[in-house]
């Protein structure tokens, strides 16, 4: 799994697994899934991330793992 937070491009970007990306659907406004040739979602796209968390500090994400 990979996150990728693109301050220039205002998005950050969730790759769940390394299989090709058959297709992507927006899913609501700024929010893109990518899915594999099994129909499985392997990459999440935020797009206007600052103002959709107006806070976040990109050098300071947190990862829980329960």
């Amino acid at each position: 799994m990979k996150l990728h937070v693109d301050q220039k491009a205002d998005a950050l970007y969730l790759r769940l697994h390394d299989s090709t990306i058959i297709e992507s659907e927006e899913v609501s406004p700024g929010v893109v899934l990518d899915y594999d040739a099994q129909n499985r979602v392997v990459g999440v796209e935020i797009l206007n991330l600052s103002q959709r968390a107006p806070q976040l500090n990109p050098r300071a994400l947190e990862f829980v793992t329960v």
